[in-house]
């Protein structure tokens, strides 16, 4: 069976495509770098990260932008004739004074491994744009046009602009071609798709917090009338579906909480056939913690199993619209992958592909496997309040009860050295077990300093003296939302260094809401940047419930 979601953790905004037997999603990664997750599977039961898409700074720029900024909604496609993928995506700069300012690129490989392209910019009208190859050989653009004007309806309208991918340029001008399928409000991620002689326009509708929702529309012309199916949203978690359009730019709607549904936010779907004949959409959902109703792994990627109606329209094949945690699979073999260490060794000279950094690419200048063979080696930089150069190498947290753990050789000389385990949502929201030079103590010292939507604050009540310790062994344990640090001179015995702290996120932050938890390693030096500290290891382990 297919157990949901399929992509645990900060997995939001999929994009799914066949290519022979194989079956792949991209997600969106927002301020997080590599740009754009590709993930593969044979059987849309087990699934493993490939790779990145956008692996250099040439391709993605993200220096400077703030939390959940970014890498917004990619859509991979694949053009048969000329066996190529291509991927195309938006960088949104910024949405202050609900602007949104961003721009709009492709990037094009001949193998899902890469190398991809340089980027291709197309435009900047608005975000979640995505590529449809007709059956004629043409390429259309579509994508939601922002419109921020007052006394217009918000946000905008779906456009449509021919792509040509020998000149790798927009041909005419766009055409508005719809403004939504449903009266929920908050129209976004427009994906088409040709079938039986109609064009079908899945779209995301609600708002992509707790009424989101997906829904379909089609025409047997590709400028429209589109005609919504009546049994509109298709998919959907939501208390209430019949909505109107009110509270448009309150797009999280607690109020849509569903107490009856395992997967919340269900939205942003995306379509496939499989090789037998069978569909399934994989969407956006999420798995709040109760009862504070927060989303500490962010949004997920769930697929659902779909069938066609006598009269043309897709629903989902159990009935109803209620997203479902446990669906049929398809008719394929099992295909599991090798599983995958839960420690990282720094061992093999090749970085895991479950590692991040924040905005910045990884590279030798700060975060060499080389330096010291059999360890990472990070040299401080920024502190983990900046939007530009942070020393930090995280993956996602994907389960709500993990242990993550680390061993370190750090000596500070001064205050403005550090170096430990984070749990880290934004540059506004995390907690930091750090090993530091405190004044008060005389030296080396372990303790926590965190932030709260921006306000910062050291736990020196907490804090301990491990002068003697010359290697330092860090641990987070998280059970349900509660988070609890311990440290060790030998990796054997623990103490507990803090109280239990309060780690769901997501709708608590002020500053994001669209990505998740990470669970890192990091180091900061504000004096001279050249202060290093050497981990052993990196351990992310998933406790059994």
């Amino acid at each position: 069976m297919i157990h949901n979601p399929v992509l645990p953790g900060f997995n939001p905004d999929p994009s799914i495509l066949r290519v022979g037997d194989d079956y792949y999603i991209a997600t969106s990664t927002f301020e997080w770098f590599p740009g754009v997750q590709i993930h593969h599977s044979r059987d849309l039961i087990i699934w493993r990260v490939l790779g990145y898409a956008l692996d250099r700074e040439s391709q993605v720029d993200l220096k400077g932008i703030e939390a959940s900024g970014g890498v917004w909604a990619p859509c991979l496609s694949y053009d048969e004739k000329y066996q190529t993928f291509h991927l195309i995506y938006t960088i949104m700069r910024s949405t202050n004074g609900n602007y949104f300012d961003m721009d709009n690129y492709v990037v094009t490989a001949k193998d899902i491994n890469g190398p991809w392209s340089d980027r291709i910019y197309l435009n900047s009208s608005g975000f979640d744009p995505s590529l449809f190859h007709d059956d004629d050989g043409r390429k259309w653009l579509v994508n939601l046009e922002w419109d921020f004007r007052e006394g217009y309806e918000h946000p905008g309208s779906i456009v449509i602009q021919e792509f040509d991918a020998e000149q790798n340029t927009l041909l005419r001008k766009p055409q508005s071609i719809s403004r939504g399928a449903t009266d929920m409000g908050c129209l976004e991620a427009p994906h088409l798709y040709k079938r039986n002689g109609y064009y079908y326009m899945m779209t995301a509708e609600g708002g992509t917090g707790f009424g989101h929702g997906v829904a379909i529309a089609r025409s047997r012309s590709l400028f429209g009338p589109y005609e919504p199916d009546p049994c509109n949203p298709i998919i959907t978690s939501a208390k209430e579906v019949g909505l109107d359009r009110r509270g448009v730019d309150d797009y999280l709607k607690t109020y849509q909480f569903n107490p009856e549904s395992y997967l919340q936010k269900s939205g942003h779907g995306s379509l496939i056939e499989t090789q037998t004949g069978e569909w399934y959409i994989a969407h956006l959902s999420a798995r709040p913690l109760l009862p504070q109703v927060r989303s500490m792994l962010g949004r997920e990627t769930s697929i659902q199993r779909c069938e066609w109606t006598e009269d043309g329209w897709i629903r989902m094949a159990g009935g109803g619209c209620m997203a479902e945690e446990i669906v049929q699979p398809p008719r394929l073999q099992k295909h599991p992958f090798e599983k995958e260490s839960i420690r990282e060794e720094f061992d093999s000279g090749l970085w895991n592909a479950n590692l991040n950094s924040l905005r910045v690419p990884i590279d030798e200048s700060w975060a060499s496997l080389g330096a010291r063979p059999g360890f990472l080696r990070l040299r401080g930089r920024e502190s983990l309040f900046s939007l530009h150069e942070q020393s930090l190498i995280a993956r996602r947290l994907q389960a709500f009860n993990v242990v993550f753990e680390t061993s370190v050789e750090f000596d500070p000389d001064n205050f403005h050295e550090m170096a430990g385990l984070t749990l880290f949502y934004d540059q506004r929201m995390f907690y930091y077990l750090r090993i530091y030079y405190s004044g008060a103590l005389g030296g080396k010292s372990l303790g926590i300093l965190y932030a709260d939507n921006g306000a910062r604050t050291e736990m020196t009540e907490s804090r301990i003296s491990i002068a003697e310790w010359e290697r330092v062994y860090l641990r987070g344990v998280i059970k349900q939302g509660v988070l609890v640090f311990y440290g060790s001179p030998n990796g054997e015995e623990w103490m507990q260094v803090g109280p239990e702290l309060d780690a769901s996120s997501d709708e608590y932050s002020s500053s994001g809401h669209f990505t998740g938890a990470f669970v890192g390693i990091c180091c900061q030096d504000s004096y001279r940047k050249n202060k290093n500290a050497d981990f052993d290891y990196f351990e992310y382990r998933e406790l059994e419930v």
